[in-house]
C-alpha cells in the first residue's frame, strides 16, 4: 500500500506567469499553441475523472521549445458523482462562480473556467479578474459576464440564489469590444468558456475540437 504518489517531470526552463510578466513578445500563434497544450493535456486528465483543481499560470511549465506541462497536482483529485467536493480550490483569480459561491458539487467545468481566465491573461498580458479577496472577485466577473438570469442560477443552492439576487445589476459587456486587439475567434472561444452557469460552459474536449485537436 503506497501512502504518496511521486510525480517526477523533465527540467522545464520556466513557466507561463513568467512568461506572461516578461517583456518577450508572444505572437498569435504562441497564444494558439498554448491554449492547445492546456487543452491536450485538460482532455487527458479529465478523461481519467480527475479534476486538477489549481489550474494558473504559475502551474504551467515551459521550456526553450514552446512545450508545456501541467504540473502541482497538490488539489487534483478523482471525481465521482457521489462524492462530497471540497469549496476551498482554487486560485482566487482563476476561480470559477460555483466555487466562489460555495457549490459543493461542482464539475470538470470549473478547470475549463480557469483555462479561459489564463487565456485572457496570456492574450492580454494581464490577470482578466484580479480580484482583491472573495466578494470583490465575484464582483469583477459579474462586471464583465453580466448578472445571471434565474435560469442560469438553476444549479445553485437557495442561499447563493438569495446572494445573487440582492447584487447590484451588472449588464454583460462585450469582449469584442473590452479586447478589440483579440482574435474574433478566440473571442468567441473564451466566451464560451466564461459562461456563469456551468451546465453551459464548452468542454476541454469541444474546446480542442475548436482547436483542431489531430
Amino acid at each position: 500500500v503506497f501512502n504518496d504518489v511521486y510525480i517526477a517531470y523533465e527540467l522545464m526552463d520556466t513557466d507561463l506567469h513568467q512568461i506572461i510578466r516578461s517583456n518577450q513578445p508572444l505572437s498569435e500563434e504562441h497564444c494558439q499553441y498554448f491554449l492547445y497544450q492546456i487543452l491536450r493535456g485538460l482532455k487527458y486528465i479529465h478523461s481519467a475523472n480527475v479534476l486538477h483543481r489549481d489550474l494558473k499560470p504559475s502551474n504551467l511549465l515551459l521550456n526553450s521549445n514552446c512545450d508545456m506541462k501541467i504540473c502541482d497536482f497538490g488539489l487534483a483529485r478523482v471525481t465521482s458523482e457521489t462524492d462530497f467536493m471540497t469549496e476551498y480550490v482554487v486560485t482566487r483569480w482563476y476561480r470559477a462562480p460555483e466555487l466562489l459561491l460555495n457549490s459543493s458539487d461542482y464539475t470538470a467545468a470549473i478547470d475549463v473556467w480557469s483555462v479561459g481566465c489564463i487565456f485572457m491573461e496570456l492574450m492580454d498580458r494581464r490577470p482578466l479578474f484580479p480580484g482583491r479577496d472573495h466578494v470583490n472577485q465575484l464582483r469583477l466577473l459579474l462586471e464583465l459576464i453580466g448578472t445571471p438570469s434565474e435560469a442560469e442560477l438553476g444549479f445553485l443552492n437557495e442561499n447563493a440564489k438569495r446572494y445573487i439576487r440582492q447584487l447590484p445589476q451588472y449588464r454583460s459587456q462585450s469582449f469584442a469590444e473590452k479586447f478589440p486587439h483579440v482574435h474574433p475567434a478566440a473571442i468567441d472561444l473564451v466566451e464560451k468558456m466564461l459562461t456563469f452557469d456551468p451546465r453551459q460552459r464548452i468542454t476541454g474536449k469541444l474546446n480542442l475540437t475548436v482547436e483542431h485537436d489531430p
